[in-house]
């Protein structure tokens, strides 16, 4: 069902939140599971959808519980190797369905993939979140900036040139990876283009998102939605690297949710789920912080740039330039 946008003049937003567990490290499979879901929100009138961090082709659970910082093991290295193919290449098309769902719905998505990135050589892993917008088109690519912990085994560190908000509505939105979000200069980042919908994506823990949520609602008096996944013995595949040793761990859940959404006053729209699948949708609407700025706004009225301000490097970075002259010699 198409479905039409809100006029610019609104100042509802409505929010699909969808919390999913991935066929763990298989993304085509992956990725037809969240084409279901953006048609699930579309049929219940979102105009942002939003997943979890990592999502395609799923978080790496395996890394601390499978030895993972055992240098130059053939297990680990098979691991990564299998990881590194199930890896989303943009440039390749791996998100063009979702871009075609996007532009038909006119709404616009979030979502965190493992992303491939040929610009950095290809054989690297970028946790990357990707904005949408309702026209279809890939507007941000944010590359997290700080793998956490164990993560900096199979992931790279990220780059400025993702921070960005982006129009929806009448909303402003922004979002960060997961422990990004507990770094004041990133927020502010967001903070200081103006951002009023602040998206937070986790890979799946209820231990994440309870404080940190209505946390940053209450510093930035902006909404605030956390999306989660969720990871069980059966959605890893028969056959994936490293199965028996996880399934022998005996974990009812590997990630097990957490997903919320904050009003700007830090009240909640939606409780953290814990332990489900689902489509969680929550109404947002602008008044909520145009009144909230009115006695606080960071990057506005209560912001001091004459005392202190944020300088923000937004070039993607590369290993190398080339810059090559236009060769017109003729060619025998």
């Amino acid at each position: 069902m198409k479905t039409e946008p809100l006029p610019q003049s609104s100042g509802e937003l409505k929010v699909g939140l969808v919390q999913m567990a991935p066929v763990w490290l298989d993304r085509v499979a992956t990725l037809q599971k969240v084409e279901r879901f953006i048609e699930q929100a579309a049929s219940s009138s979102c105009q942002l959808v939003v997943f979890g961090e990592a999502l395609v082709p799923g978080y790496p659970f395996w890394v601390e519980l499978t030895g993972g910082a055992r240098f130059n093991d053939p297990a680990q290295k098979r691991m990564y190797a299998h990881y590194l193919d199930q890896g989303v290449v943009i440039e390749r098309g791996d998100l063009s369905r979702v871009c075609q769902l996007a532009a038909r719905h006119h709404l616009a998505v979030y979502l965190g993939i493992m992303e491939r990135a040929p610009d950095r050589g290809g054989h690297s892993l970028y946790c990357s979140l990707v904005y949408i917008n309702e026209r279809g088109e890939v507007a941000s690519v944010h590359r997290k900036t700080q793998p956490t912990y164990e993560e900096r085994l199979v992931w790279a560190a990220g780059d400025g040139h993702g921070l960005r908000v982006h129009p929806l509505g009448a909303f402003q939105v922004g979002g960060l990876n997961c422990y990004e979000n507990w770094v004041p200069l990133l927020r502010t980042a967001l903070y200081a283009q103006g951002a009023d919908v602040h998206v937070a994506v986790w890979p799946g823990g209820m231990h994440n998102t309870p404080d940190i949520t209505r946390f940053i609602a209450l510093e930035s008096r902006s909404y605030v939605v956390s999306v989660s996944g969720v990871l069980r013995p059966d959605d890893i595949p028969v056959g994936t690297p490293f199965r028996d040793e996880l399934l022998a761990t005996n974990r009812p859940f590997f990630g097990n949710g957490g997903s919320a959404a904050a009003a700007p006053d830090g009240t909640w729209l939606l409780e953290p789920v814990a332990e489900q699948e689902g489509l969680f949708v929550v109404a947002l609407d602008h008044a909520r912080v145009r009144e909230e700025r009115q006695n606080f706004d960071l990057a506005g009225h209560y912001g001091r740039p004459d005392l202190t301000h944020l300088r923000v490097n937004r070039i993607r970075q590369a290993i190398a330039r080339f810059d090559d002259a236009d060769d017109t010699t003729p060619h025998s």
